[in-house]
């Protein structure tokens, strides 16, 4: 090589090393403000009780067990036709969110009877999100089998997904036919590989099977919670099959599995480029364990989570993809680590904390969290509405905190500061 083509070649080397730089950057100063829309495609008996109504089940999976097929089918297209429209997404662009969190079943393509797919849902939201300047987090929020045994997981008591090869590589394919069709799209921010994978500490600090007692008792006896081994090679797993598909300005997104700190080796190698890491942190699990009740407990606590995720963003761009403003203090009672009356605590039939205090309680806590989140890379609100009649049904008393849209209209969050 000679002088000159050797000096073109450093040049371009400086200009490529340059240019790499630069993409770090963006991505580790990049800002996300957004909410969930949850229990939209994946249900949550507790955000709409009356999907449930008349059967005993608990969650998303026994629903169909016990309803007559056109009874189910009836009532999941009339509330995803009606629970998100457009004018949700109008609403939130207004109030200056700019993204967001979509949780999706495994069975989002309509290949897993007796469940009805969603993907004609989730492309009206792409259509309405690029209308209105928005972007979308796709979260694939359950697996077959369940990866935590929470209800939200999709089975309550069961935890059996990653012990089955099979359903491992079907939820390896949801994920990439998921890039496949959205990869492109100007509307996607990023795919999130699973919600909330459950490890052992968490499965015994929740007592998992003991909140959410599972309906199939041989199904429940199987179950154990996942490994952090399983846990890391699914994700570099998954990091492949979606990367095919999407470019690296789209951000691939994985959950701490409640261990925010324990990826600081984690996809070092220069191939894993625009991954995000996501915490979920809510006051009601500092609860449980042992945050003091008082709104200095929470703000304590929400400042040194807050050095954690400074701790971790040398690491990886950080989002918290799940909080709230929740919490006994505002409730007026211990709500055991926010178990509501479908976890049998009994709840409150009368509010007795006063609105005024309600909101002082509300907007410190709110500040603080919101504080903590910019020191990261952004958030993302649980969730944009709850259908819980928190007023006239007893025992919810307090919960109305857990709808984004009511915490705009009463003054609790702080919507100029967010």
């Amino acid at each position: 090589m000679t002088p000159r083509e050797t000096k073109i070649t450093n040049r371009k080397r400086q200009i490529k090393a340059c240019s790499e730089n630069m993409k770090e950057r963006k991505v580790k100063d990049m800002q996300v403000k957004g909410v969930n829309l949850g229990n939209w495609l994946v249900l949550e008996k507790w955000m709409s009780p009356g999907l449930f109504e008349g059967t005993t089940a608990e969650d998303e999976h026994n629903l169909p067990l016990q309803l007559p097929k056109e009874v189910y089918e009836a009532r999941i297209k009339m509330h995803r036709s009606e629970y998100i429209t457009e004018r949700d997404f109008t609403r939130i662009k207004s109030l200056g969110l700019d993204t967001v969190r979509i949780p999706v079943p495994y069975f989002i393509f309509g290949d897993r009877e007796p469940f009805i797919g969603c993907i004609g849902e989730l492309d009206n939201a792409f259509n309405w999100a690029e209308r209105y300047g928005l972007q979308i987090l796709i979260d694939l929020h359950t697996a077959p089998g369940s990866q935590n045994g929470f209800d939200n997981g999709g089975e309550s008591g069961v935890c059996i997904w990653s012990q089955q090869p099979d359903e491992v590589e079907f939820e390896l394919s949801v994920l990439e036919r998921l890039a496949e069709r959205y990869g492109q799209r100007k509307g996607l921010w990023g795919i999130e590989i699973i919600n909330e994978p459950v490890l052992e500490d968490m499965w015994e600090g929740m007592h998992v099977q003991e909140r959410y007692p599972a309906v199939d008792a041989e199904r429940g006896a199987r179950s154990k919670p996942n490994t952090i081994e399983f846990i890391r090679q699914f994700y570099l797993d998954a990091y492949d099959r979606i990367r095919k598909h999407m470019p690296e300005d789209k951000y691939v997104v994985f959950h701490d599995a409640f261990r925010l700190k324990a990826w600081k080796d984690f996809m070092r190698e220069d191939k894993y480029r625009g991954v995000v890491l996501d915490t979920h942190q809510y006051l009601m699990m500092a609860e449980l364990y042992g945050c003091e009740q008082t709104v200095e407990g929470y703000v304590g606590y929400v400042k040194n989570l807050q050095k954690d995720i400074e701790e971790m963003k040398e690491y990886f761009p950080v989002i918290c993809g799940e909080w709230c403003l929740f919490n006994s203090l505002a409730v007026g009672q211990d709500t055991k680590g926010g178990q509501t009356v479908l976890n049998g605590v009994e709840g409150l039939d009368q509010e007795v904390v006063s609105d005024e205090r309600k909101k002082e309680i509300y907007n410190a806590v709110a500040k603080a969290q919101l504080e903590a989140w910019k020191a990261g890379n952004g958030y993302f609100y649980w969730s944009w509405k709850l259908l819980t009649d928190t007023v006239n049904t007893p025992g919810w008393v307090g919960w109305d905190s857990w709808d984004l849209g009511r915490c705009v209209d009463f003054g609790w969050f702080p919507v100029e500061e967010a």
